[in-house]
């Protein structure tokens, strides 16, 4: 039996890797926060499979049902919305699965950051522009920020920066940002991205909290803040350069 952390993607049915909808397909279990994973997923589930919406569930209790299938021997799909290296809750899970001696692994998704940047058509790493990309979020609801991960000191870099989980603070974003990027710095706010009903805000960090109020947006957003977003005069890349080497 395993347990297969799968990253269903950022919210199209269709944005899954093949190998994440066979893990779908092959397991008699599967666990989804309903919130954030697209319904047409389950539709891949084997029949009599055992769905469980963990989007109400505490961590024992969702452990308490990887455990339950183990000891039954079923294979778990346990979908994390996105892809679940980053912000997915995912490592206190795999450590008491550690604990309790159960096999997992783990199966990529597309982030939320790439499916924004796919839906503004544009790269997040431009030549002259922008090379870094620093995925971060901000403390509200959520666990506390470490030392040295305030938005100032990251923002001292001038990376183009995309924040999670960070659009209900979007006037104390912006604000804090400011002083490192400009009150003129082009950002992004999209909000459920790939999906049906996305939205899309393109401004500043002077008045881009003005139309996410506006907008209505509370969650399930990601900003994306940097130069990159505008940048139309740049070199163009080494990688495909007549002068580059290719021997």
């Amino acid at each position: 039996m395993t347990v297969r952390f799968v990253g269903a993607g950022p919210g199209a049915a269709d944005l899954i890797t093949v190998r994440g909808q066979r893990a779908i397909a092959s397991s008699p279990v599967c666990l989804y926060a309903g919130s954030l994973v697209p319904a047409e997923l389950l539709e891949s589930c084997p029949p009599g499979a055992r769905l469980v919406d963990t989007a109400r569930m505490a961590l024992e209790e969702i452990v308490a049902e990887l455990l339950a299938a183990h000891e039954a021997g079923h294979d778990v799909a346990r979908l994390h919305s996105g892809d679940p290296s980053v912000f997915s809750a995912m490592a206190e899970q795999m450590r008491r699965l550690d604990a309790a001696g159960v096999p997992y692994e783990v199966i990529p998704g597309v982030p939320a950051f790439a499916a924004a940047a796919a839906s503004l058509r544009r790269e997040l790493t431009v030549p002259g522009v922008g090379q870094t990309v620093v995925l971060t979020r901000t403390s509200v609801r959520a666990t506390p920020m470490p030392d040295g991960e305030d938005l100032d000191t990251l923002g001292r870099s001038r990376a183009t920066m995309v924040l999670h989980l960070a659009v209900q603070r979007i006037e104390a974003v912006a604000g804090e940002l400011v002083a490192n990027y400009g009150a003129d710095c082009p950002v992004a706010v999209v909000a459920r991205a790939s999906r049906d009903d996305e939205v899309i805000l393109r401004g500043t960090l002077a008045d881009i909290a003005e139309q996410v109020r506006a907008a209505g947006i509370l969650r399930t957003a990601v900003i994306v803040v940097g130069r990159v977003l505008t940048a139309s005069e740049f070199p163009d890349s080494h990688l495909y350069s007549a002068a580059r080497c290719r021997d």
